[in-house]
């Protein structure tokens, strides 16, 4: 029996009214945010009318910082939300910073850069556009096939009803189901999501089998009764330094693992665009959320100089920055609301990670998992109104098998996963097929196959990952791993006979046109499926 606040948080999901008003894409380069923001254009009927211009709104930018190594999620989320509200102000004559400010609209931005290591080969199936990986599902909406990024937006909608006058931050790879109420009054003006893990304190037993040695860690600190709790942020500390720095605060509450993701009221979204103006206007410095704004924020000097010590940062450059967060915080009016609190997500909380080809695996299969109560779960999150095939049809037999707007002809299907696949044979056993074409497929057990158009049978091996890179020029190539592979391990290595390794495959695709290739693949697609039938 599952958790009744899944239930309600999966039903929230499928609601299109729990959609932030405002989406925002950062992506990595202007092919990427050109393709998302075509990809996820709200259709006209699901708009609602707000002020001079519809929302919901759709913003996708690219991160086109001047220092190489790139802002950082914490100036990164300041100028991607900077350069959206230029977008909006540009195209639709409205101020967002405005609107938010008023409380009148919710808004969210994801950040979809970084190479996907753990999960190659299949981000290079998309030409580096990490976020666009295909799930072996169907939208709802239009029957396109469902992608990683679609998937978290349409989750995490359902925190944009207490959201308004909030930009909230996201990262792409995963989708959790929270075991406690999703809907909340936010109380500070920072908030950031955590699991909690008790009522009280870990000990330093709890707090190792926890191991919360390893993450950043969220604890909220007992107020005075009436008072709005405080919390703090520690970075991957032992139990004993942990609570020698969070004593110095305050009584210890709740502590949890934080998830970083996090939603900042439009007041102090203002007044931080303000501070760092020079750094965004010069595209210049790499900050980011934790080490660079939480902490200083939350922490004494000396702990924050330790901490950030163990990076390798210069005592006087941490006590600089330190100082020049200490003001910001005391210059800021924070009205009736508290700085820095947290948003707990429970810690039974349900987590479907696709970051991971063995994840992306587990986590799709779990469809055909009828034992697991998730599995129940997902096929409400996708609006499936019919279980996994089984039985002949159309030449085909089935067997605990679902496939989505496939067209087969022969063969046999055995818990697969099957999704936009023609083929006139099918012989499939525990496998996943995504956007596949080629006169018969053989697809061992645990095998993915991904993109792959061929006039060619396709035969993949029990545990093969393969994926087809497409160039702009159309022409393309197989790449392929293994399900015990780890990509970003093997990153450098030649596997599997190729001739590229995955990071040579990723640098060749920096800058690909991937709606001018997606299109190709399309057009591909439907030639290849017409002359095999």
């Amino acid at each position: 029996m599952s958790n009744p606040r899944f239930e309600e948080a999966v039903t929230a999901m499928t609601l299109p009214e729990n959609r932030f008003d405002v989406t925002i894409i950062c992506t990595t380069d202007d092919h990427q945010a050109e393709f998302w923001m075509s990809k996820l254009k709200p259709s006209s009927g699901g708009a609602i009318k707000k002020t001079k211009v519809e929302f919901p709104m759709v913003i996708a930018v690219s991160e086109d910082w001047t220092d190489p190594s790139g802002a950082g999620n914490g100036l990164g989320t300041l100028y991607a939300w900077k350069k959206a509200v230029a977008f909006a102000q540009e195209t639709y004559q409205v101020d967002l910073n405005e609107l938010l400010l008023k409380k009148e609209i919710s808004g969210a931005l994801y950040h979809t850069a970084g190479k996907g290591t753990r999960l190659a080969p299949l981000p290079a199936g998309e030409n580096n556009n990490k976020p666009g990986v295909k799930l072996p599902f169907l939208k709802a909406s239009n029957g396109d096939a469902l992608t990683v990024l679609e998937a978290v937006v349409q989750q995490t909608g359902i925190y944009a009803p207490s959201r308004k006058g909030r930009l909230s931050v996201f990262w792409g790879d995963q989708v959790f189901l929270p075991s406690v109420d999703f809907k909340y009054t936010p109380t500070h003006h920072i908030d950031i999501m955590c699991t909690l893990l008790g009522d009280s304190a870990p000990t330093a037993e709890e707090w190792t089998a926890q191991g919360l040695d390893k993450y950043g860690v969220i604890a909220v600190l007992q107020g005075a009764e009436g008072s709005i709790p405080e919390a703090a942020q520690v970075e991957k500390v032992d139990h004993a330094t942990a609570t020698k720095m969070l004593e110095q605060l305050g009584t210890i509450g709740q502590v949890g693992p934080s998830l970083g993701s996090f939603s900042v009221s439009g007041e102090i979204l203002s007044a931080m665009l303000e501070e760092y103006s020079e750094e965004l206007t010069a595209k210049v410095a790499k900050l980011d959320t934790d080490p660079h704004f939480w902490m200083p924020l939350t922490l004494s000097v000396d702990d924050y100089c330790f901490l950030m010590s163990q990076k390798g940062i210069d005592e006087a450059e941490s006590k600089a920055h330190y100082e020049r967060m200490k003001v910001f915080s005391g210059k800021f009016d924070r009205g009736d609301m508290g700085l820095f609190g947290a948003v707990d997500v429970g810690k039974d909380a349900c987590w479907w990670d696709y970051g991971q080809v063995k994840l992306y695996s587990k986590n799709c299969l779990l469809l055909l998992d009828d034992s697991n109560p998730e599995s129940a779960l997902l096929s409400k999150f996708l609006s499936l109104e019919e279980g996994a095939k089984s039985g002949t049809e159309g030449g085909v037999e089935y067997s605990h098998t679902f496939a989505f707007d496939s067209t087969l002809q022969s063969g046999t299907a055995k818990d697969s996963l099957i999704c936009k696949v023609t083929a006139k044979e099918i012989n499939s056993d525990g496998a996943i097929l995504v956007n596949c074409v080629a006169p018969k497929i053989t697809a061992g057990k645990g095998c993915i196959l991904y993109n792959i158009m061929s006039d060619k049978d396709i035969v993949a091996e029990d545990g093969q990952v393969m994926v087809a890179v497409t160039s702009e020029s159309g022409e393309s190539f197989v790449l392929k791993s293994r399900m015990d592979i780890d990509g970003g391990k093997a990153w450098k290595n030649i596997v599997e006979g190729n001739e590229l390794t995955f990071e040579q495959v990723h640098k060749n695709n920096k800058q690909a046109n991937i709606s001018k290739i997606d299109a190709e693949r399309t057009e591909t697609y439907s030639k290849l499926a017409t002359s095999i039938l």
